[in-house]
Parts: C-alpha cells; sequence; structure tokens
C-alpha cells in the first residue's frame, strides 16, 4: 500500500473531516451535525500523515447492521484504503455477533458496486427513487456474516 495509516474509532473532532470528505465524494452529502448522533464504537476513520482520508459509519440493530456511509478521499481511493476500513468494521460487527450486513448504493455506481461485490456482498433488493441529487434507485446489498468471521 505505500501509506502508513491507523484505523480508529471516529472522535467528535474528526468531523469537520468526515464532512469534508463527504461533501468531496457525493453529489448529495449528509451535513457535519448528521455524524454527530452516529459517534460509536461502530464509527471508524482512516488516519494517515496528513489527516483522516477517509471514514465508515455503521449502526446496529440486534443480528443486523448497516453500513450506513463509507468514504474515502478521491484522491487517495484505489490504495486499499477502502478495502481495509471496510474489513475493520466488519471483524468489528461480527465480535459484536451481527450475522447480516446491508448497505444502499446507487444503481448507477458501478465501482462502489463491484467493490462491494469483491467483498463478498450480494444484491439483496431495490428501493425506488431512494436517493436525491440526482434521483436514483438504490440497490441494497447484504452480508452474511459467520460466527468465525468472514469465510
Amino acid at each position: 500500500m505505500g501509506a502508513h495509516f491507523q484505523i480508529r474509532p471516529a472522535t467528535p473532532a474528526d468531523l469537520p473531516h468526515v464532512a469534508a470528505i463527504e461533501q468531496a465524494v457525493f453529489s448529495d452529502p449528509w451535513p457535519l451535525d448528521a455524524f454527530l448522533p452516529l459517534l460509536s464504537e461502530n464509527a471508524l476513520v482512516l488516519e494517515g500523515h496528513e489527516g483522516v482520508r477517509g471514514y465508515l459509519f455503521a449502526r446496529v440493530m440486534g443480528p443486523e447492521a448497516e453500513i450506513l456511509n463509507l468514504a474515502i478521499l478521491p484522491e487517495r481511493q484505489g490504495r486499499g484504503w477502502g478495502r481495509r476500513l471496510l474489513q475493520a468494521s466488519l471483524d468489528r460487527l461480527s465480535q459484536q455477533g451481527v450475522s447480516d450486513v446491508f448497505l444502499e448504493v446507487r444503481r448507477s455506481n458501478a465501482k462502489a458496486r463491484a467493490f462491494y461485490a469483491r467483498m463478498g456482498f450480494e444484491e439483496a433488493g431495490l428501493r425506488r427513487a431512494y436517493y436525491t441529487r440526482p434521483v436514483e434507485d438504490a440497490v441494497v446489498l447484504r452480508l452474511k456474516l459467520v460466527a468465525e468471521g468472514r469465510k
């Protein structure tokens, strides 16, 4: 991978960096204050020498979890950082007894859909007109975790 980084729980001090990455990556970004109530052991940041370069926010609901948001700065994508961040989250979720992980992705986002497929996610449904700016369907993806961790 070349660069050194760490994955750690997100803190309130990280949220301006998270919001800046959100603005750089998404056409309909969440505002900074949307992240604050999601801070938990399942809110992670990927931090390099230059600061926060990616994040992942998830929430657990019994035996299920949802990846709410995952992003890596565009200029840092393609280095395996997203894979490492997602794997760190999946490992944590598995340790918490989560059996199924869900997420939504824009139907047109072939790059993200291919990434999640490589990570073992499968299509589980469709949410019509789920996204705004622009309006678009969301593909619901699901990953089955096993008690020993992912296969």
